[in-house]
C-alpha cells in the first residue's frame, strides 16, 4: 500500500532520512519506533506530503505521491501536537472538517466522539479544553472519515488510562478491518497487544523491518520493549 524507495532528506548539515526503504501493507499494524532525532516524525510526514524527500520517491497503491495529492484523503493523522483554532468550539471543528473534507455523512465513524463523549461538550471551545480533551479531539479526526490507513503519533500521550483503553480497543478494531496502522511511540509497553510489525530507525537510517513474531523469535523476549533492547545490543556487540 504504502512503498518507500531510498528515500533521502537533508535539512542544512543535518541527514535526517539516509537512503530508507520500507513496504507497508494493507492488514498491519506497524510500530514506528526509535530514539529521539532517528527520523521517525521526518519520514511520517514525507508520507504525509508534508516534507518533500531529496531523493527517492514513496507510492500509494501503485501512485507517486508526486503526482496524485489526492491520496491523503484516504490517510487519518493524528499528530503528537494538534492545533485547533483557540475559538472554535468543539462542534465547529467536526464541522469545518467534515465542510474540508466534502464527507459523507453515511460513512463517518463517530465511535469515539460518543465513547470520549465529546458530543455532549460540543461547545466547549478549543481553548479551554485540557491536554487530554485536545487529544480525544485529534483521536476522534483521525478516525472520522473511516480512513484506509492511519498514522497515530504518540496517540495515548496525555489520556486518562480509561481513554487510552478505549483508543486501543479503536485501534484493535481497524486492524481486524484490513486497514494499514501505523503507531509511533515511546511507550511501548502499550505497543506490545496492538503491533503486527516494527520497524526501527535510528541516525535517519532503517535499522530493520520485522514481524513481531520474527522479532520474538530472534531475541527470545516475548515483551516489545526487551527485544529491541536485546536486538540493538546485539548489534552494537557486532
Amino acid at each position: 500500500m504504502i512503498i518507500a524507495n531510498n528515500i533521502n532528506k537533508r535539512f542544512g548539515k543535518l541527514q535526517v532520512l539516509n537512503n530508507v526503504s520500507v513496504t507497508c501493507n494493507k492488514g498491519e499494524c506497524i510500530a514506528l519506533i526509535g530514539p529521539n532525532g532517528s527520523g521517525k516524525t521526518t519520514f511520517i510526514k514525507s508520507i504525509l506530503g508534508m516534507v518533500v524527500c531529496d531523493s527517492g520517491f514513496i507510492t500509494f497503491n501503485g501512485k507517486n505521491i508526486l503526482h496524485d495529492w489526492e491520496y491523503r484523503g484516504q490517510i487519518g493523522y493524528m499528530p503528537q501536537l494538534a492545533k485547533f483554532p483557540d475559538n472554535m468550539t468543539i462542534g465547529q471543528v467536526f464541522s469545518m472538517m467534515k465542510d474540508l473534507r466534502k464527507a459523507n455523512d453515511g460513512r463517518q465513524d463517530e465511535e469515539l466522539i460518543q465513547q470520549f463523549e465529546l458530543d455532549k461538550i460540543l461547545d466547549k471551545r478549543v481553548r479551554t479544553l485540557s491536554g487530554g480533551t485536545r487529544q480525544k479531539l485529534s483521536a476522534s479526526l483521525a478516525f472520522l472519515f473511516n480512513p484506509a490507513v492511519l498514522i497515530l503519533d504518540e496517540p495515548t500521550a496525555g489520556l486518562d488510562p480509561l481513554s487510552a483503553e478505549i483508543l486501543k480497543q479503536k485501534i484493535l478494531a481497524e486492524k481486524v478491518n484490513n486497514k494499514l496502522i501505523i503507531i509511533s511511540s515511546h511507550v511501548l509497553s502499550e505497543l506490545d497487544e496492538l503491533v503486527s510489525h516494527v520497524v526501527y530507525m535510528q541516525d535517519g537510517k532503517l535499522c530493520f523491518r520485522k514481524s513481531i513474531e520474527d522479532l520474538k523469535a530472534d531475541t527470545g523476549q516475548e515483551k516489545l520493549s526487551k527485544a529491541i533492547a536485546n536486538l540493538m545490543m546485539k548489534k552494537q556487540i557486532g
